[in-house]
């Protein structure tokens, strides 16, 4: 069971990962700002989507650990702490996905 949930969390950044690259390259080919500001509010969403499931996924594999400020869990406690911060801050999901579609004119 551990190895599937890390499977899925490798597959959840794999994607952002990519999506990231692929607005990075479309970037360099000297998009205008109004052609990047949609798939940029996605690609927020995605990376935060993916960081919240993977910071659930771990704090599931690691248990009680997960939530002491040191030992083998420190690090996940902490990425759970965090993880409002980069989910709300530069806009929340609703915001992100506004935006993203007022950009298409969907």
């Amino acid at each position: 069971m551990i190895r599937h949930k890390i499977a899925q969390m490798a597959l959840k950044v794999e994607s952002a990962q990519m999506s990231a690259e692929a607005l990075c390259f479309t970037m360099t080919q000297n998009a205008a700002p109004h052609e990047i500001g949609g798939p940029m509010a996605l690609l927020k969403v995605e990376c935060t989507s993916a960081f919240e499931y993977c910071a659930r996924e771990a704090s599931q594999i690691l248990g009680g650990a997960s939530y002491v400020r040191q030992g083998k869990g420190q690090l996940v406690e902490r990425l759970v702490r965090e993880l409002r911060v980069a989910v709300v801050g530069g806009g929340s999901e609703e915001v992100m996905l506004d935006l993203s579609l007022r950009q298409a004119r969907l």
